[in-house]
């Protein structure tokens, strides 16, 4: 239970932010403190202060103007510090990463009397590796094997050298600390590549330059934070590595999930395997010619010398199985010649996930391979990072060791990634359980032909479920879009929450009926797809020169066709998305507005959310389409085929209830602000026509609805 003290101590700072601020206290937001404090502070747990309750999460939906990020810090902070546990705070945009970060964060510790640090949490791969960049500076001479995987010989020409100068400067005299996001120029991704290293090549406290490592002196300032701000991909890859490796144990942190309705489709992406064949060949045979120098640097200690001897033989075995897999993979997509000269690329998807027994029984062989590759590969790297401890003796000198290691752990991990790829193509699936998805891409790269085999799972919920909520000391969910047609159980299945955990919808602060939600007379069903562009630019062009616009397409070509076919003087208005950076259309968007001159924006998905255009600088959002998204990606089409295998229907399943989600994000779009009005307007006739059409304009906001230009009751 939630104890006087705690609940004097999270209301008197709450009172004391809205003063300093001068807030107007909400009601929504009041309860999503009470919410989060009640379900945090009433975790039970054992004398050595592990948890030992499973009503340790709680989902909370709270719409825009909620002022969710004030509640979440205010209600979980006092708590994390009560119980000895650290609050992170985790986003799934870099955007709203920065608002906590440089707004949210530092307005709390002005105004609320809270005493608590905090700072930012980020990969390895966004620092530098000071020992890469000294290599660099010197022109790669003190580590000869970078060449041989890194580009080959190229050092990167003179930008990456004058780029290498002005980072080595800068971080020398104190102006940069290290940090890729902070640098203030776009820096190219190969070049950065030569610059960072992951957690296999890192050498840690053996490396000469630990003392000035920007990533261990970002980690120090972690640990004395109360407050950790972090990405979901940051998470996932910590829980991925075990937990406890860049941020701490899940068991000691409590954890918020902003933007939480990404978290599902973060987790996938986590999960997904990938190997690319013809990549594969040319690692392997690179490795195969340096073999030679392996043994003349390391072979002088016998256990590497013994390890070194068995690679040739690995090598032999594995190029005729990855050359046979190859060949069966071009003759499963249909295109045994390979890609045709128009072509750019081809999938092929196996139904099911089902791969054929000539496939599986390759893919079985390389398992083996691999994993003995990845032992050999993971022992070497362990005795050469060993050998740079001067506190053990391995028979290798330091200088002969290290320029090596980042070598041999870049083969370790290709070789585990490929072996984890191969292992989901052998391994059957669970019986009553989704399948994986399996599919092949056919490419070109530089010219040359690739063969790419991914492996996924179609749902993160298991492992969410174990090494997640599973293993945390308790968990916030939150996003102003987490229920499908009203309610959680679309998130539960996606993301593996339990129906015993905590879920509530907050009241919004907002006047919905301020807005008119319309369906005009002049919507079409989009199976008509001529007569709905029609009615589509018939509708932009009587638009009222003055009014703030954001259209919303579904998809490119139509987004494009009505772009083309509207008037010169109507398409002079029009603010097309990819004709220029987002930000810029925002701004030109902003400007026209601010000069009385109206503005209409065309955008994408991407444009239903993230975009926020309070008071006059939207006034009007047009749906050209029910968002809808065909299952036609690898992993949506097998949950898809899945779903039917078990008498499901998964239109209603999945499609229904996402595109519900999508709706409420793209309506969002119009009320950003308690005095905001105006207008959504849907061109979708399927509303009123199909039998979903009620279920998804009742999950929507209270707006006042027209419906062909009859206002209902």
């Amino acid at each position: 239970m939630l104890d006087e003290v705690l609940k004097d101590e999270i209301q008197t700072a709450y009172r004391r932010v809205l003063e300093g601020l001068e807030l107007t206290p909400r009601y929504g937001q009041r309860l999503m403190i009470a919410e989060i404090a009640r379900t945090l502070a009433g975790i039970e747990t054992d004398d050595a202060g592990r948890r030992t309750s499973d009503e340790h999460v709680c989902v909370l939906e709270a719409g825009t103007g909620t002022g969710k990020t004030l509640a979440y810090l205010l209600a979980a902070l006092p708590v994390a510090k009560a119980r000895g546990k650290r609050l992170v705070v985790a986003t799934a945009t870099v955007a709203l990463q920065e608002q906590v970060l440089h707004q949210d964060l530092p307005s709390l510790k002005a105004h609320s009397g809270l005493d608590f640090d905090y700072a930012l949490a980020k990969g390895r791969g966004r620092y530098v590796c000071v020992a890469r960049l000294d290599q660099a500076m010197d022109g790669g001479e003190d580590n000869p094997t970078l060449s041989l995987f890194e580009q080959s010989l190229d050092s990167g020409g003179d930008d990456f050298q004058k780029l290498v100068q002005s980072l080595g400067e800068a971080y020398g005299n104190g102006r940069w600390q290290g940090d890729r996001d902070s640098w203030p120029e776009a820096i190219d991704d190969a070049h950065w590549r030569k610059l960072t290293v992951d957690h296999r090549q890192c050498t840690n406290r053996r490396c000469g330059h630990f003392g000035a490592c920007a990533f261990f002196r970002a980690r120090r300032d972690l640990d004395s934070a109360d407050i950790i701000v972090a990405n979901h991909d940051l998470v996932l890859a910590d829980l991925a590595l075990g937990g406890g490796v860049v941020l701490p144990d899940p068991g000691d942190c409590l954890y918020v999930f902003d933007e939480g309705h990404h978290l599902p489709d973060k987790a996938l992406n986590h999960f997904t395997h990938r190997f690319a064949v013809g990549g594969g060949l040319r690692w392997l045979r690179t490795l195969k010619k340096s073999l030679t120098e392996l043994n003349q640097q390391l072979g002088v200690q016998p256990t590497l010398a013994r390890l070194l001897s068995g690679l040739p033989q690995a090598i032999e075995a594995l190029e005729p199985h990855l050359g046979e897999v190859f060949s069966l993979g071009h003759q499963l997509a249909g295109r045994p010649e390979g890609l045709g000269e128009s072509e750019e690329g081809a999938q092929h998807r196996f139904e099911m996930g089902r791969v054929p027994d000539a496939m599986r029984e390759a893919s079985g062989a390389l398992v083996t391979i691999f994993a003995e590759l990845s032992r050999t590969l993971e022992s070497m790297s362990d005795i050469l990072r060993e050998s740079l401890d001067p506190e053990k003796s391995t028979g290798l000198p330091r200088e002969q060791a290290e320029p090596w290691l980042p070598l041999v752990a870049l083969l370790h991990g290709r070789a585990l990634e490929a072996h984890a790829l191969w292992q989901a193509f052998a391994e059957p699936d669970v019986a009553d359980e989704p399948p994986r998805a399996r599919w092949l891409t056919l490419e070109r790269f530089g010219g040359e032909p690739e063969l790419t085999f991914s492996a996924s799972p179609v749902s993160a919920a298991h492992t969410l479920a174990r090494s997640l909520w599973g293993r945390c000391h308790g968990a916030v969910v939150t996003s102003a879009t987490l229920t499908a047609l009203g309610r959680f159980e679309r998130l539960q299945e996606r993301a593996g929450l339990a129906n015993r955990y905590r879920y509530q919808r907050l009241p919004s602060p907002f006047d919905y009926s301020r807005a008119v939600l319309s369906v005009p007379r002049e919507a079409v069903d989009p199976a008509d797809r001529e007569g709905h562009e029609r009615a589509i630019v018939d509708f932009v062009e009587a638009l009222d020169e003055k009014e703030a616009v954001l259209m919303l397409f579904s998809s490119r070509a139509q987004l494009r066709g009505v772009e083309r076919a509207l008037s010169r003087e109507r398409r002079d208005r029009v603010l097309a998305q990819d004709r220029l950076p987002k930000r810029e259309l925002v701004e030109r968007h902003r400007e026209r507005v601010d000069k009385g001159e109206g503005s209409i924006l065309f955008g994408l998905a991407s444009f239903a959310e993230g975009i926020d255009l309070p008071g006059e600088y939207l006034t009007h959002v047009v749906i050209t389409r029910l968002p809808f998204a065909v299952p036609d990606d690898p992993v949506g089409a097998t949950l898809a085929e899945w779903i039917e295998s078990q008498g499901g229907n998964p239109f209603m399943r999945i499609s229904v209830p996402d595109a519900s989600i999508k709706l409420v994000q793209a309506c969002g779009r119009l009320i950003r602000k308690e005095a905001d009005v105006g207008r959504i307007t849907l061109l979708d006739r399927r509303v009123l026509t199909r039998r979903y059409g009620r279920a998804l304009l009742d999950a929507l906001p209270p707006f006042t609805r027209e419906i062909d230009g009859q206002v209902q009751g």
